[in-house]
């Protein structure tokens, strides 16, 4: 029986025999996103081991652990681009065991960027909401290799719904009156 190869050969071009469905007739219309990304950059950070060497010992339960977020945005002037802001996000961690402190980690990481053609109402909102779900991944990996090479076990910071952070700074419907608002859409269709 012969056997199928299915190897890819070198010279192989894979290509979409037709376009997916909500991609639109002009694709050379979508020339980029309304926003422009400088930078990226820490603008500030701190591990504090005040109690060393002593929470590195072998000692028994788990520490406990607070977390604290913030955003900030502010408007900065950048040759030959208007609207542009740095964007900042405060992640503080405290970690304790009892009365001790085991570890603090400290970290304001920024981003510069330009936002063009978005209506002035929801800029606000999308520097505080979307810029830090992009820079979380880059703050995640800091705090974790910050608190390893302290010689405690990775903090992994776990995903943050920065929409329900923002609502709960600066107003607006909650997560649960959206929740409730789609339950009774759901129910009114199915009515």
């Amino acid at each position: 029986m012969a056997k199928k190869d299915d190897t890819v050969k070198k010279d192989e071009v894979f290509a979409a025999k037709t376009p997916p469905p909500d991609m639109p007739d002009d694709v050379g219309a979508i020339d980029r996103l309304p926003v422009v990304i400088h930078a990226q950059y820490i603008r500030d950070l701190s591990f504090e081991n005040p109690n060393a060497p002593m929470p590195l010992k072998k000692a028994e339960g788990e520490p406990n652990i607070s977390i604290e977020f913030g955003m900030d945005a502010r408007k900065v002037e950048v040759d030959g681009f208007s609207n542009s802001y740095e964007v900042v996000l405060n992640v503080t961690a405290k970690a304790t065991k009892g009365e001790m402190v085991t570890f603090i980690v400290e970290i304001e990481y920024g981003m510069m960027v330009t936002v063009d053609d978005v209506p002035e109402e929801k800029i606000h909102p999308l520097l505080l909401i979307e810029m830090p779900n992009y820079m979380f991944p880059y703050v995640r990996q800091i705090v974790s290799d910050v608190t390893q090479k302290a010689g405690y076990m990775p903090l992994l910071l776990a995903p943050v719904n920065f929409k329900a952070l923002y609502r709960k700074r600066f107003g607006g419907p909650s997560v649960q009156q959206h929740e409730r608002g789609a339950n009774k859409a759901k129910e009114t269709e199915n009515a």
